[in-house]
């Protein structure tokens, strides 16, 4: 039985914010269902703090949970809660006036700004209204937790205005029921709705029924202190998270209640997926706000080396616009993102103490890490902390941290020294090497070519400068035993050096002796204003037109080749000359900068007919 509807026209307020929320405030339909599962929610959790202190309670014996129902033949969806429910007094404040919804000063906020998109609208709880994006109709059936209340319906097309009658046989709490518009007749469909609610409302703290099956099985673990938690129950969070079907490499479950109130629970997986060539990974760390999904792939939550993590950040202390669909205050998201950023290195630092483990995450992650050294300034020295690479001190396959490097270094010693090489065998024939390791001075070995950018970057760490051995201008002390053998006198000397600058003027700068050189005749340098061997390779990968190659030449005055150069140059100029571009070849060569290697060859056989 009903009585006569009593008819009331919504605010202008509320006209005008239907309007929004139905025609551009929100991006996805289907959000509705999400928001008003979430307002269900709030209303069970009222609820069952009231039957803590309250002895009278309409309906007692009510489950505290949320049914969701579809009919496509009727193309209606119902969403039903066992909550507080609404007095006749609640239904005219909360949904057709401004008094609580926080209509109003949304409105003004939004004339204010003038931006329909604003970061002004956190905190106005105006979610009901989005049902009306896909409905002709929504009813509202009530009754609240007061033993003396009112059987009620609320009802509005969403325009004008909105009628609520007196209407026989209502449980506690809310019953909504939406009669939905011909082109959204998709949320009839049960495989529809369920779809929604597992992306976004899985971890609601209450049960969710859908025609009758339980859809929120997967219980919010992040917000469950760490003993309470198996590994089981870790690796099968992992893998509905990760969509994966392994273990993860590590996890980290994180709580803090200042500066911000945040659960986090991420992992990392056991392989870099972007090392197949598909293309950088999405954002894998979802955000939730209490227990309801926000955004699954929020850009900036995280700094983008970051994004090979997998899991939760739930924070009830970020303002979110009306949809929940962005986060209102950047200043608060940078917050979040130092926090969680800060807590994940210390994580791998404590990690790394596990050198075996950790190599294995490195071997396949460090490009990320790398890349974060490279580009988050803010973190950038704790990142370098977690480089590692072999050097001219440790075995093959053994690595070094910046940090045991400088334990090692000579009191004096301002420079870290590294050298760029395809391998490790590669960097130990070439001729930079010797010098270092006659002086007793570690050499890193980098095999990647993104290190030399990395380490451009990074600049130094500590107080030492990062040098490339191959550059012109690393000074060197003459602390390195002398090499064996006599060599030429100062004049023949010079007159060599100022001879093969004639004879390789397009390809050397200058000619010179050095400190390097104990067991090689000679070695290419890179002028200090010159770009190195990797960039050279990634410049010209990229198809542009670079100058040619010209170098620092130095030469070992000991060594009998250059010896028997420097007489030949005069007996035999011919052979002398060929020998000379040899020797610069050769130097270029193992520089990683020869690039017409058919004129060497073909040289190489001429010098052999000269031999035979």
């Amino acid at each position: 039985m009903s009585t006569t509807a009593e008819k009331h026209t919504f605010q202008a307020e509320v006209r005008q914010l239907l309007d929004i929320v139905i025609n551009s405030l929100y991006t996805d339909k289907e959000i509705f269902v999400r928001e008003l599962v979430s307002n269900a929610a709030d209303a069970l959790e009222k609820m069952r703090r009231l039957q803590l202190k309250e002895n009278e309670v309409f309906d007692d014996n009510l489950d505290l949970e949320i049914n969701i129902t579809t009919d496509d033949t009727a193309n209606t969806i119902t969403i039903a809660d066992y909550g507080i429910g609404m007095t006749e007094e609640e239904l005219v404040e909360n949904l057709g006036t401004i008094a609580h919804s926080g209509s109003k000063a949304f409105v003004e906020a939004l004339k204010s700004s003038g931006d329909k998109d604003a970061n002004l609208i956190g905190q106005f709880g105006v979610g009901f209204y989005s049902a009306f994006m896909v409905s002709d109709e929504v009813k509202v059936y009530t009754h609240s937790w007061h033993k003396d209340g009112k059987h009620l319906c609320w009802s509005s097309d969403g325009k004008s205005g909105y009628e609520i009658e007196e209407t026989e046989g209502q449980r506690r709490g809310c019953r909504i029921v939406i009669k939905l518009r011909e082109d959204c007749e998709e949320f009839a469909k049960k495989e529809r709705i369920e779809g929604i609610l597992k992306q976004y409302s899985n971890f609601v703290s209450f049960p969710i029924h859908l025609n009758g099956d339980r859809v929120n099985k997967i219980e919010a673990i992040w917000l469950k202190s760490k003993k309470d938690v198996t590994d089981e129950e870790y690796n099968e969070f992992y893998k509905f998270a990760a969509n994966a079907f392994d273990e993860p490499r590590y996890r980290m479950h994180f709580s803090a209640d200042a500066p911000l109130a945040i659960n986090s629970l991420v992992f990392v997986p056991q392989q870099n997926t972007e090392k197949f060539g598909f293309g950088p990974t999405d954002p894998g760390v979802a955000l939730y706000c209490k227990k309801v999904l926000i955004d699954p792939e929020p850009k900036g939550l995280l700094p983008e080396w970051l994004r090979f993590l997998k899991g939760v950040i739930d924070s009830e202390d970020i303002p979110l616009n009306i949809s929940r669909e962005t986060m209102q205050d950047s200043a608060l998201v940078q917050k979040l993102n130092q926090l969680i950023t800060k807590c994940f290195i210390k994580f791998l630092e404590s990690e790394s103490k596990d050198e075996e483990k950790y190599l294995e995450f490195y071997k396949e992650f460090s490009r990320f890490i790398k890349e974060g050294v490279a580009t988050d300034r803010t973190h950038q020295e704790q990142l370098a902390k977690l480089l590692r690479f072999e050097s001219s001190m440790t075995e093959k396959g053994k690595t070094t941290s910046l940090p045991e490097y400088i334990d090692r270094a000579k009191e004096d010693q301002k420079q870290i020294f590294f050298q760029l090489g395809e391998s490790r065998e590669a960097i130990e024939a070439s001729p930079y090497l010797e010098a270092f390791k006659a002086r007793g001075l570690e050499v890193l070995f980098c095999f990647e070519g993104i290190d030399d950018y990395v380490l451009n970057n990074l600049v130094k760490f500590g107080e030492k400068e990062f040098t490339s051995i191959d550059r012109s201008d690393v000074d060197l002390d003459d602390s390195a035993p002398a090499a064996e053998g006599e060599a030429l006198s100062e004049e023949d000397t010079k007159a060599l050096c100022e001879w093969l600058q004639t004879t390789l003027e397009s390809k050397v700068e200058k000619v010179q002796t050095g400190q390097r050189l104990v067991d090689k005749p000679a070695v290419a340098l890179t002028p200090a204003h010159g770009m190195n061997p990797q960039m050279r390779q990634m410049m010209q990968a990229m198809q542009n037109d670079l100058p040619p190659v010209k170098v620092e030449l130095e030469i070992n005055p000991r060594h009998d080749l250059i010896k028997k150069l420097a007489a030949a140059r005069e007996s035999k100029p011919e052979v002398a000359a060929a020998v000379a571009k040899q020797i610069c070849d050769n130097a270029l060569l193992s520089a990683g900068l020869l690039e017409s290697p058919w004129e060497m060859v073909d040289r190489v056989y001429d010098l052999m007919g000269e031999v035979i």
